[in-house]
């Protein structure tokens, strides 16, 4: 690529702190140098017109003026460079520079990839496990798996602790595991293997192509993420029972690789733009969902004539057996099981705290808001 031949950190040194001991040996060239931004070639997971893709652009927006321009961020769509699920390969061999994914979306090149977001739930919130890889060591698992087990050319981070992903959308009502059973139904990561030995046929696809699917009876029933990017795909249109609340994906965060060549090759103060933005973004990604997501959740509900329901009690306690069971299988892989334990520590230390201090919102919202709730089932 054209980039290895240009030394980025010299050509920023050059044109942007260097750029007035420039202007005394030259005349029109400083000043052109000064002002290019060094560009980021960056593609998603999401199609253009998802909230995702939107929610991808808050981060590149903050990297754009936190750098007052020197660096610039391509945002593209699935699809653009190359497909949903192939990002991290192409970020690692250069084809792109970044990308803005899900771990779970290469989880066919190593089950230890959900752990970073759609592993097994031990009572942890999404919070509670962006704080482990930060704070609890996931950090540095990330970085064993992908460049000492795999030797991927990549750096990675996570960001948004995306609230808990619904079960889905059904044909039909569903009140107990014997009515999932032999359900042909999309989700991705370990969540496959769990709704899979539950008895459902699963069938990983990116989130473009599961309306799609659904209307050409590829499955029977799905999830995707969120009632903002189910709407926007037109769930409502093939199905209208959409069931929130699940143990399958309870748990994950955007996923943002970055060519390790190409970070190392960015100025110190650069490179910390492009790695604190990720915070940052997570914040307004946060915001931004919450505001999105209930306000699309009620559209559904009053526009579209969807059956909001809550996934029922006993589906929910097949879920955590069904965890219980492949937990087992999963740690026979020993550095799968250093995970695990280390997840199992910081859940059962932070998420004592969290439960003993936090009050039952539940409780207040329905003082205040009675009736409002749907049931389960």
């Amino acid at each position: 690529m054209e980039k290895k031949a240009v030394d980025r950190r010299s050509f920023l040194k050059k044109g942007v702190i260097g750029g007035s001991a420039l202007a005394a040996s030259t005349l029109a060239a400083p000043a052109v140098l000064a002002q290019a931004p060094l560009t980021i070639k960056m593609q998603t997971s999401w199609p253009a017109s998802d909230i995702w893709q939107v929610m991808a652009q808050q981060y590149a927006d903050r990297v754009e003026a936190m750098s007052g321009g020197r660096l610039k961020i391509d945002l593209l769509p699935a699809g653009a460079v190359v497909g949903a699920f192939q990002v991290v390969d192409a970020v690692s061999d250069g084809v792109l520079d970044a990308a803005h994914s899900v771990s779970a979306y290469w989880y066919g090149k190593n089950k230890a990839a959900s752990l970073f977001g759609t592993g097994p739930v031990f009572g942890g919130n999404p919070t509670t496990m962006l704080a482990w890889f930060y704070e609890g060591g996931g950090r540095e698992f990330y970085r064993r798996l992908t460049q000492d087990q795999m030797g991927l050319n990549i750096v990675g981070l996570l960001g948004f602790p995306m609230p808990p992903q619904p079960f889905g959308w059904f044909t039909k009502p569903i009140e107990n595991v014997s009515q999932i059973s032999g359900l042909k139904y999309r989700t991705v990561g370990l969540a496959a293997d769990l709704m899979q030995s539950m008895g459902m046929s699963v069938t990983q696809l990116p989130g473009g192509e599961i309306v799609p699917a659904m209307e050409r009876g590829v499955i029977d029933a799905f999830e995707f993420n969120n009632p903002s990017s189910d709407r926007r795909f037109g769930a409502q249109d093939v199905a209208l029972n959409y069931y929130l609340g699940s143990y399958h994906q309870a748990s994950e965060a955007f996923e943002f690789l970055f060519n390790q060549d190409f970070l190392e090759d960015l100025d110190d103060d650069l490179r910390a733009i492009v790695e604190y933005s990720v915070e940052a973004a997570s914040t307004k990604n946060t915001n931004y969902a919450l505001d999105n997501y209930s306000a699309d959740l009620a559209k559904l509900r009053d526009e579209d004539g969807v059956n909001i329901r809550e996934t029922p009690s006993d589906i929910l306690q097949a879920q955590l057996e069904a965890w219980k069971e492949m937990i087992v299988e999963l740690e026979k892989d020993a550095f799968m099981k250093e995970i695990l334990d280390s997840q199992r520590q910081f859940v059962e230390r932070v998420t004592y705290y969290e439960l003993v201090n936090t009050p039952s919102y539940r409780q207040a919202y329905e003082f205040f808001f009675p009736g409002k709730l749907p049931q389960q089932g």
